[in-house]
Parts: structure tokens; sequence; C-alpha cells
């Protein structure tokens, strides 16, 4: 099996594992928490980037075996590593949103919230709450780049 057929075969296992972890496996008290100053959103982020760590493994060990993969143990810990590291950062909210601005990204982050210009609106003029915010699409952008790079390191380790 080449290096790139690696790359690519636990790359699809960890895109569809953090899909899974991100959006079913996190809880809601999680996602409403992780964001928080203090260790109450240190805390909660930190349940939130174990359970998805755990499903990324979850789903790759069987990939892993089924296809045959060479991949070591070392360069598993260390991609889902950086991955959890990254994933951590990004969702303690502040930091991407300082990114986001540093960036010139700050419109973007806010697309789809209140504080946009251009908010959704419901027919009666209030706030429409929608989950298509540019928040999430720059959080789910960082998160598929650090993907990428974990499979690398997975595949090449």
């Amino acid at each position: 099996m080449t290096d790139a057929a690696t790359f690519a075969a636990v790359f699809v296992a960890l895109y569809i594992a953090h899909s899974v972890g991100d959006h079913w496996v996190q809880t809601s008290c999680q996602a409403a928490t992780k964001g928080l100053p203090g260790w109450t959103g240190r805390l909660a982020c930190g349940r939130h980037v174990l359970g998805l760590t755990l499903t990324k493994g979850t789903v790759l060990a069987p990939v892993a075996l089924i296809l045959g993969l060479p991949v070591t143990t070392v360069g598993v810990v260390a991609g889902l590593s950086i991955d959890a590291a990254t994933h951590y950062w990004a969702d303690r909210r502040t930091t991407l949103a300082r990114l986001a601005d540093r960036c010139g990204k700050t419109e973007f982050y806010s697309l789809g919230t209140p504080t946009h210009p251009a908010h959704p609106v419901t027919a009666e003029g209030g706030y429409a709450p929608t989950l298509g915010t540019g928040a999430y699409a720059l959080d789910q952008s960082w998160h598929m780049l650090w993907l990428g790079i974990a499979a690398l390191i997975i595949a090449a380790i």
C-alpha cells in the first residue's frame, strides 16, 4: 500500500469520525459550555475532545485493520494528539474568534448571528437562529485542516 493510499484511507476515517464525534457524541452540555471562561469551560471542552478523540480511534482502528494499513501506534498517537490539541484550542471559541479577527474574517465569523448586520430574521423581525453561521464554517474548516495534518502524520510515521 502506498503512503498516499494510507493517507487517503486515514483521512476518510478521521473525517467520518469527526462528524460523528462533533455532532452525535458531543453532549448538549459540552456544546453549550465548552467556550465558557474558567474551569467550567475548560473541563467541558476537555470532555468533548476526549469523546471526539475516542470516536476517531474507534473508527480508525477497524479501518486500519481491515484494509491492512501500515500505521504505527506512535503515528496514530501523534496524529490524534495534534488533532485533539488543535480541536481543543479552536473549541474554546475565543481563540478562534481572535484568529478570525486577525485574518480580517470578523464579519464572516459573525454571519448568521444577531451581531451580523444582515442577520437572519423571522417574519416578525426578530432574530432567527440558524446552524449556518460563519463561526461554525470557520470552526469546521479549521478542524478539516488539522484532520489532514493528522492523517499525514499517521501515514508518514
